[in-house]
């Protein structure tokens, strides 16, 4: 390839108005292998993929990041409504469409795997595969208690100073709501078992056995609902596996995203 030939490196930033408020998002790589989107976890942003982002784009991918709504630099959000997981999906859709991306892979951890789920699900044929992270897809009564050891954890070091470098001065009220959320909505709205035969592309679950919000029967569930999934449960790691062993993660990752294009 001459050198005029090679794509141009990305490294982009701004806002975009969808639904009504500000979402902010980043562009880095360029798309010689294809567009990954990333979709954080329950109280995370773009800054939770900051392992990932780089190990991805070395590997010829375009990543599209981006603050949810009421996350990191996004605008603040009043509350989480019921289905919220529903919405966030169509609004990923609407960022996309905003970017002039017809495809693209998911990569999503907790919240944002379930998302990538309904995403996959609503639109099969924009998604070319993904990787869910401790996603959920109906409750298990683990979730509660995890729910409440994270609500005691935020109130001091170091999980405080995790959630204010992703979040700023409105960590605390955004966990207070995301927590509150999910300890006094109806379980019964979070079952999505039903849509998970409709998703047709190559979907690798990761879940660690240690997870405290989800037995692994949970990934062995969505991993064999799906019609191309494929299972890593991981010994001695808990919800957070991007975090927690970041250089085999990563490796993991993009040997399934490079063996969807064999």
């Amino acid at each position: 390839m001459a050198a005029k030939d090679v794509p141009q490196h990305l490294n982009q930033s701004g806002t975009a108005v969808i639904g009504g408020h500000a979402l902010y998002w980043e562009r880095h790589g360029h798309p010689e292998a294809g567009t990954v989107m990333l979709l954080h976890h329950g109280l995370g942003s773009i800054r939770s993929w900051r392992r990932q982002c780089p190990a991805l784009c070395e590997a010829g991918w375009e990543v599209l990041v981006y603050d949810r709504w009421g996350y990191g630099r996004s605008e603040a959000r009043p509350g989480f409504a019921d289905r919220f997981l529903r919405d966030d999906a169509l609004e990923a859709f609407q960022l996309l469409d905003l970017m002039g991306i017809d495809q693209t892979a998911l990569i999503g951890h907790s919240d944002g795997g379930t998302i990538a789920l309904l995403m996959a699900a609503m639109q099969p044929e924009r998604i070319t595969g993904m990787v869910v992270v401790a996603a959920h897809i109906y409750y298990e009564e683990k979730m509660r208690a995890g729910l409440l050891s994270i609500a005691r954890q935020a109130k001091q070091p170091p999980l405080s100073t995790a959630l204010r470098k992703e979040h700023g001065d409105r960590a605390e009220e955004l966990t207070a709501l995301w927590i509150s959320h999910w300890l006094e909505s109806d379980p019964s709205g979070l079952d999505m078992s039903d849509r998970l035969e409709s998703i047709t592309c190559p979907t690798l679950v990761i879940q660690g056995e240690l997870d405290e919000h989800a037995t692994p029967q949970h990934a062995g569930d969505i991993a064999g609902g799906v019609q191309d999934g494929e299972l890593w449960l991981i010994p001695d790691v808990g919800h957070m596996p991007p975090h927690e062993i970041p250089a085999e993660f990563n490796r993991r990752m993009l040997d399934f995203l490079s063996a969807m294009h064999l």
